[in-house]
């Protein structure tokens, strides 16, 4: 224990998506962001769809990659069809987590040909949105095997959008930081300038009184901007801190002197050219906001084919 009687945090250790089960992403999650998504494309309707096919027409359509990728999103393709054609048959042929190459067939769908048009875009937008953060963290994730870093997501999501980018980074091997404000304590450098009235005096008397307000159960991590701010910082008994644009140099600094005492994150600057570097300091996490603040979706196409 540390000099507020607080249980040291267990190291932890990388796990490779192979080894790592997915979590299940919960239906009503999924069926809430996809109603909302349908009244904002189809409020009243698909008239094209409406107009042109005729009522009980079928067809069968392939979800089909143009580029390589990891793949997440199944249960999202397949909610979406169902939520148009509850009848709709949907087979998925790669699962969440695992490569395809261009070329490749994904997912298949056969029902009424009006649910499955109506179904595409909102399908597409979601499964290309979810597999190019799956690709780009595995790729993050690809760059620090070997050491001890994890990569972890951030709150830089797509409102409304969170719990689909949260699962695509673990399809990608990566790992999630707190879901929510409601989660955990995360002080960052704002919160610290009001907590102590910008006194560096006062810092760890008063994230110590933090931490005697908080039950067992609610993880206390702190951001620090400086060296000089770690180890008062450390006295208070948190459970990780987060250095904050510190360089390589002052990582592995930062690391000595937490000593095993938290959990070390790093946070700011990090790239796929800068992460293997960071990795590489002994640090424990790695959060990238990049993960899903700024990809591009994947090029995935429905290749339809009507039925006889």
């Amino acid at each position: 224990m540390n000099a507020v009687g607080h249980v040291r945090p267990v190291p932890l250790h990388p796990v490779h998506p192979a080894q790592a089960p997915l979590p299940t992403l919960p239906g009503a999650i999924v069926e809430n962001i996809l109603r909302a998504a349908f009244v904002e494309d189809a409020p009243y309707g698909d008239i094209t769809s409406a107009t042109l096919l005729p009522a009980g027409a079928h067809a069968t359509a392939w979800l089909v990659a143009r580029e390589p990728g990891i793949f997440s999103g199944g249960d999202v393709f397949t909610a979406a069809m169902k939520m148009q054609d509850p009848a709709a048959e949907v087979e998925q042929l790669v699962a969440d987590g695992r490569p395809f190459t261009a070329g490749e067939r994904i997912m298949r769908v056969s029902g009424l040909a009006r649910g499955v048009l109506t179904a595409e875009r909102i399908a597409l937008n979601l499964t290309q949105r979810m597999s190019a953060i799956a690709t780009q963290t595995a790729e993050y994730a690809r760059l620090i095997e070997g050491t001890n870093a994890r990569v972890t997501d951030t709150r830089k999501t797509t409102p409304g959008l969170r719990a689909l980018e949260r699962y695509a980074v673990r399809c990608g091997g990566g790992h999630n930081h707190r879901f929510s404000l409601s989660d955990a304590v995360l002080a960052k450098d704002n919160h610290l300038a009001v907590l102590t009235g910008g006194d560096p005096a006062r810092l760890t008397q008063a994230l110590a009184g933090v931490r005697a307000q908080l039950p067992h159960t609610v993880h206390f991590e702190v951001e620090v901007d400086s060296i000089e701010q770690i180890e008062p910082v450390l006295a208070a008994g948190v459970d990780t801190i987060m250095l904050d644009n510190f360089s390589n140099d002052q990582l592995v600094e930062g690391v000595a002197l937490v000593n095993g005492r938290a959990l070390v994150e790093a946070s700011g600057n990090v790239s796929l050219s800068t992460i293997a570097g960071i990795a590489r300091t002994g640090v424990d996490i790695i959060s990238v906001g990049a993960l899903t603040h700024s990809v591009r979706a994947l090029d995935l196409g429905l290749d339809i084919a009507i039925e006889a």
